[in-house]
């Protein structure tokens, strides 16, 4: 089969290898329909950062149908559609224990732990597998595991719902972001982008409003979403955010930031982790079914496997306005 394999940091391949053998009990063998690719893929592309077994088929935000079922698998039939849960938990911790997968202290994902979606077929275990509704779109539903993201940030900022937002980045997840808070109600969403073709379509399809990082610090909002990874955009985010506001952070970063503690203490302003997802994942599929025609309106492109090197050099470079690529083996 053809698949997209990462060998090293800088080093992806488009390679012919052996297709999937049977699944093992407790496993089901999918061939994927579409598979996204997300900005830690880029991330690890670009750092090697983790990189766990070379070479390895990345794509952890993928669907497919199921073609084959091993051992004990229950709940799925041959020819059901699924997406896939990112997080390949231990299930042993005491995160775990605990229901908190996405803290596991073993944790990885698709696409390093076990080969992902960047290929014609792939093997993974039932446990991380949804069955999706039949009536919502492929490229719609290809969206689930990055709005899970987008809702599991919106939720751990218990946000106030008059309150306005304002999103750094208009990439996957800041975009999903704001395209939930439409959906949830929120009037005063503001995004801002140094791309300012993908900021507008964004605002064009969650009715948010564009700004400046440079410009809100008279009109201080009190809560923000860093979705961008840029450590200069987190620290002109916090001159945005108010006194007793909050930034949640789901942007991978690169790099460190210089930090005065007093900022935060003084101003009571509150910066919030936020790794993967909890258990949004049902919700982001109901969302992604309500929501469908203007999820599909952040699309950029659908492209085939031989594709995926230069997708990547264009999404590294910020050519792209639309916000997913999306992959059709």
């Amino acid at each position: 089969m053809k698949a997209v394999r990462l060998h090293a940091q800088n080093d992806l391949r488009v390679e012919t290898v052996p297709a999937p053998q049977a699944p093992a009990a407790g496993w089901v063998a999918l061939d994927i329909i579409a598979a996204g690719i997300c900005g830690s893929d880029l991330h690890n592309f670009r750092t090697g950062q983790w990189i766990t077994r070379s070479p390895s088929i990345p794509g952890h935000e993928l669907i497919g149908r199921v073609s084959a079922l091993g051992e004990g698998v229950t709940g799925l039939s041959i020819g059901d559609r699924v997406v896939a849960d990112s997080r390949f938990w231990c299930g042993d911790c005491a995160a775990c224990e605990a229901g908190d997968h996405h803290l596991c202290e073993r944790l990885g994902f698709i696409g390093e732990i076990c080969d992902g979606g960047f290929a014609e077929m792939t093997v993974l275990p039932r446990r991380l597998l949804h069955r999706l509704p039949e009536d919502l779109a492929d490229d719609a539903a290809v969206m689930a595991e990055p709005v899970a993201v987008a809702l599991h940030a919106v939720r751990r900022l218990r946000l106030e719902q008059d309150a306005p937002v304002l999103i750094a980045g208009c990439g996957p997840i800041g975009g999903l972001a704001a395209l939930i808070l439409s959906d949830l109600g929120h009037r005063d969403i503001r995004v801002a982008d140094r791309n300012g073709a993908r900021a507008g379509l964004v605002a064009e399809v969650t009715g948010a409003r564009v700004v400046s990082l440079d410009s809100n610090t008279d009109s201080r909002v009190r809560y923000g979403i860093e979705a961008t990874g840029s450590t200069a955009a987190l620290r002109a985010l916090l001159s945005c955010i108010g006194n007793g506001g909050a930034i949640a952070l789901v942007g991978i970063m690169h790099g460190t930031l210089e930090l005065d503690p007093n900022l935060l203490v003084e101003r009571e302003v509150s910066l919030i982790g936020c790794h993967a997802f909890k258990d949004e994942m049902p919700e982001a599929i109901s969302l992604l079914a309500r929501c469908a025609d203007r999820a599909r309106a952040l699309v950029e492109s659908e492209i085939g496997l031989d594709d995926v090197p230069e997708a990547y050099r264009r999404l590294i470079a910020g050519e792209t306005v639309g916000l997913k690529t999306i992959i059709r083996p």
